[in-house]
């Protein structure tokens, strides 16, 4: 009856790296691909800065600068995982820009990456985007199979 005082319940995660957007399941490390961490997409990066995919807070970085995680204020926790093995990099190749507690908004740059420095260690790009808490989701959709635009191209939208 009241429909719009109902707050919005649909948000959006934009692609925060250019390159082919993918299930998860298809994703070469069964961590990902069994949705161990989460549920999402993987995209393959084809560019070198990877952006916020939403408005929140950078609530933690890895020491190794491969991963962040953000924290949104509607509940929701995303991580994005830069390539697979990147760890074994010791975060060579990685440049952290914005440090962990800044509340960012979608498409700010948060890691540059030496793409080609990457690659050439034979290490995959393929980079796993998760919400890492879906049990808070009502549902969850992905669009996949698209070349992303990275901070243009909408990759998951969820209800709560």
């Amino acid at each position: 009856m009241f429909s719009f005082l109902k707050k919005k319940t649909t948000f959006q995660l934009i692609a925060p790296m250019s390159g082919k957007i993918s299930s998860i399941t298809e994703a070469a490390d069964p961590v990902f691909s069994e949705k161990m961490a989460g549920d999402g997409i993987i995209i393959k990066v084809a560019n070198t800065q990877i952006l916020a995919p939403c408005d929140g807070e950078i609530s933690f970085v890895t020491e190794t600068k491969h991963a962040f995680a953000m924290a949104l204020d509607n509940g929701v926790e995303i991580l994005v995982h830069i390539g697979l093995d990147t760890v074994s990099l010791h975060g060579q190749g990685f440049t952290q820009l914005v440090t962990q507690g800044t509340r960012v908004k979608v498409g700010t740059p948060i890691i540059a990456i030496d793409r080609n420095f990457i690659l050439e260690q034979g290490i995959s790009l393929e980079s796993p985007i998760l919400i890492t808490n879906p049990e808070v989701l009502k549902s969850i959709s992905y669009n996949t199979e698209v070349e992303a635009i990275a901070g243009i191209t909408v990759a998951i939208e969820y209800t709560l």
